[in-house]
Parts: C-alpha cells; sequence; structure tokens
C-alpha cells in the first residue's frame, strides 16, 4: 500500500475530473490519497487532509495535475522529502510535465512499481542580506530568483558580485539568477542561453538591459552570486514567480546551489533535445522528414 499525494489545478475542471478518476483508481487498489484542504473541498473523495508542507510527506508519489505552475508548486511541497514529482500536463505548454492526461494511470502505475527514472534537478537556495545585517533565509527556488524593479517605466541599478569579486552593476529591469531547469523559463525570454536540465549550473542573466554588455553568465554550481541594490531605487525579489519580499537599497540577495534538489520522474529516458524539440514544435531533420513521408 502506498500513499499518493496530489496537487491539482484549482481552476482547471479537466484536472479536476482526472483528480477523480485516479483517486478512484488509488482507492480499488487499497492505494492512500493525501490532498490540501482547498482541494480536498472541491472534490469530495476520502483522502488524508494535510498542510502544504506535510503534503509530501512519507508519499511515495506526488502527482501534479496542471502545468508548470502546478509543477513549481509540487516541487517545493516535495523536495524537503525526498519525494519526487510526477507531472500530469494539463497546461498549455507543459514543459516541466512528464505525461499528458491520456497516460496518467499507467504513469502512476509504472511509478509505484518503481519502473521509472528519477532525474534530480538542480534548485538555487536564495538569502536576502538586509542593509543592517540580518539575514533571511528566502526559500528555494526550482526554476528562477528574480530581482526586479519595483517601479513600472523605471529601471533598477543592481551590483552582481560573484564569489566575493565584485563584477559589475547594471542598469536594467532586473536580474535572474536561474537553475539549468529554469533556463527554459523566464531566462529564456530574457533571451538567455538553454542548458540541459541536469546540468548544474547558475546562469545569471540580466533582463532588459540598458548598457552594451547584456550576455548572460554560466557559472560553476559552487559559485555565489550576489545582487545588491543600489541607490536610489527599490526592488523586489520573486521566487518561481512568487513575489518573496520587498528590497531596499544596501539589501542584498545571496543565490547558491540548494543541497537539496528537486527529483522529477521520467517515463521514457527521453533525451533533453528530443523533449526541446517536442514542446516548442521544432521541425524534424530533414532525415527524420524523409523517414515520415515513407
Amino acid at each position: 500500500m502506498a500513499t499518493v499525494a496530489l496537487i491539482v489545478h484549482e481552476i482547471r475542471q479537466d484536472a479536476e475530473q482526472a483528480a477523480l478518476t485516479l483517486a478512484s483508481w488509488l482507492a480499488k487498489r487499497g492505494h492512500k490519497l493525501a490532498l490540501l484542504e482547498s482541494s480536498a473541498k472541491d472534490l469530495k473523495v476520502e483522502a488524508e487532509v494535510r498542510e502544504p508542507e506535510d503534503l509530501a510527506k512519507g508519499a511515495s508519489v506526488v502527482v501534479s495535475l496542471g502545468g508548470d505552475g502546478s509543477m513549481l508548486r509540487a516541487a517545493q511541497l516535495a523536495a524537503p522529502h525526498g519525494v519526487p514529482v510526477l507531472g500530469v500536463n494539463f497546461g498549455q505548454l507543459g514543459y516541466l510535465t512528464a505525461v499528458e492526461p491520456d497516460g496518467m494511470i499507467e504513469a502512476v502505475a509504472q511509478t509505484l512499481d518503481g519502473d521509472v527514472d528519477v532525474e534530480m534537478r538542480m534548485r538555487v537556495a536564495v538569502t536576502v542580506v538586509r542593509a543592517s545585517g540580518e539575514e533571511v533565509d528566502a526559500g528555494h527556488a526550482l526554476n528562477e530568483a528574480l530581482v526586479e524593479r519595483d517601479e513600472s517605466g523605471r529601471t533598477v541599478r543592481l551590483g552582481v558580485t560573484i564569489d566575493d569579486e565584485y563584477f559589475m552593476s547594471y542598469s536594467a529591469d532586473g536580474i535572474i539568477v536561474a537553475s539549468p531547469t529554469g533556463s527554459t523559463a523566464y531566462s529564456l525570454s530574457a533571451r538567455g542561453p538553454i542548458v540541459a536540465p541536469l546540468h548544474e549550473a547558475l546562469v545569471v542573466t540580466a533582463v532588459s538591459p540598458h548598457q552594451l554588455f547584456d550576455r548572460s553568465l554560466v557559472l560553476n554550481p559552487s559559485s555565489t552570486v550576489e545582487i545588491e541594490i543600489l541607490p536610489d531605487r527599490n526592488a523586489s525579489l520573486s521566487l518561481d514567480g512568487r513575489t518573496i519580499v520587498r528590497l531596499m537599497p544596501g539589501d542584498r540577495v545571496r543565490c547558491t546551489r540548494s543541497t537539496v534538489p528537486a527529483g522529477f520522474v521520467s517515463l521514457h529516458g527521453e533525451e533533453f533535445l528530443n523533449v526541446l524539440k517536442t514542446k516548442f514544435g521544432l521541425e524534424p531533420s530533414p532525415g527524420e522528414s524523409r523517414q515520415n513521408e515513407g
């Protein structure tokens, strides 16, 4: 008997219907279901209702029914407990998910049987160091930490230090420190590089920099990146799209490799480039086109 924790997109009716199907399948096989209170109210199925920080405790897998946003939430809750996440795509791109809805039951069955691989994805640990010297643990990001302007229409000045050596100051809309997984998220839209998700690195990309140097930096995973808010404008810190804290001049944001990675269920052992081509609709090579025509 296993426990399956479930994250369900709150406004997707197809995801809720899939959750009911999965709950029934699990119950018939004697498995337990764990849900957050919000999902339990909507689904009205037999399940153990848990607080977010305990959702994945003792579970064999956390199943995410939604898009990449749901996957980020699931990874945040699962990683501290060392539990892998299986993503079922009910979003648009679904880059982080492993399977489409029609493959959900088979994928869960394979996972519970141990017939899958688990990819360990690097996360970014983030600390806020106030101008007073006070340090605040801001949390961990699977995709990216973003320090950005706090006022629309105005840039912010940010000083970047790498491994205790001052690098340069930026006048920009913000600076992204991404993991390899996050290199295909906001960092990509800011013209950052695509990095294979099982690689380990810190990717630093400026958002709309108002200066000649606009290249991203791909740093060693052991590096420490500090971003200082320079006078005279405020900024804010977001992790994976969630605003964490407001920042004042003199405050610094420190980014390092997290010691707690996130585990993702991989069903088919697909190579990164094949996933990239599928998710972004890239054209096949001439050789592949000729084979398809045959």
